[in-house]
Parts: structure tokens; C-alpha cells; sequence
């Protein structure tokens, strides 16, 4: 099988992004400085570790949005990434106070656990789910 290995997230103002997810979901997001390079701003990319080596899970990058950023209420025409947490209902805060909004708010996904969807500070769609195998 063929199984994802990285995820980027596009930004309009990449360091923006990088500010919410680290607080939000502890994420090192640093940006990817080759030595003796100058990149073009529009070619500037964040790498993202969402965890240590050996931990289940994948690492991404952030990269600067070549378009208009998402307006809202259209339909998903994307993947999207869901999280692993352990308490939802303190994340989904987290990420409130730092300018997330509220897209799916937290619904049981029977003997599994919570699910609950929000947007980025740009507008990107993401998940977040809690294990719980008494849900109904």
C-alpha cells in the first residue's frame, strides 16, 4: 500500500500559520534555510515536525498560497488532515483563541471517539480527533 508521508499547508502569510498550529498543537515549524540560497519569496518553505522520530505520524511543510485563500461555505476540494488529541474540547479552544473558527463542532463518531472540524487562521479546513471507545 501507498500511505501519505507529508502534508503542506498553504498559507498566505506562512509565518501567521506557523505562530497558530505551534500553539495550538505544539508543532516546531521552522522555516527550510539552505545555505548560500536565497529563495524567491514565493518559493520560501516552513518545515513542520508534528512529533518526534518513531512516533506515529507524519511531518509537513507550510508554503506561501499562490492564490486566493478559501472564502467559506464552498464545498471540501482537498484532503483533509486530522489530528490525534487527547482532549478536543481544550484544543478546540486553543484553537478559538488563536483565531481558528469553529467549522464542525464536536460530534460522537460511535465506539471510536469525537470528531470536530475547524479553519486555520487562512481559512484551511482541518480535523481533530478524540479516541473514545464509549462514544455514542
Amino acid at each position: 500500500m501507498n500511505r501519505p508521508v507529508h502534508f503542506e499547508i498553504h498559507a498566505t502569510d506562512p509565518e501567521k500559520i506557523a505562530t497558530f498550529y505551534s500553539a495550538v498543537f505544539g508543532w516546531e515549524i521552522k522555516e527550510w534555510i539552505i545555505p548560500g540560497v536565497t529563495l524567491p519569496e514565493e518559493n520560501r518553505y516552513w518545515l513542520v515536525t508534528t512529533g518526534p522520530n518513531g512516533v506515529e505520524g507524519i511531518n509537513g511543510g507550510v508554503v506561501k498560497r499562490r492564490g486566493e485563500a478559501p472564502v467559506g461555505g464552498e464545498a471540501v476540494n482537498a484532503y483533509v488532515c486530522t489530528m490525534y488529541v487527547e482532549d478536543l474540547d481544550a484544543i478546540l479552544e486553543k484553537a478559538i483563541a488563536h483565531g481558528g473558527v469553529l467549522a464542525l463542532p464536536k460530534m460522537p463518531i460511535k465506539g471510536m471517539g469525537y470528531l470536530a472540524y475547524a479553519k486555520d487562521t487562512d481559512g484551511n479546513l482541518f480535523g481533530m480527533m478524540q479516541a473514545d471507545a464509549t462514544a455514542q
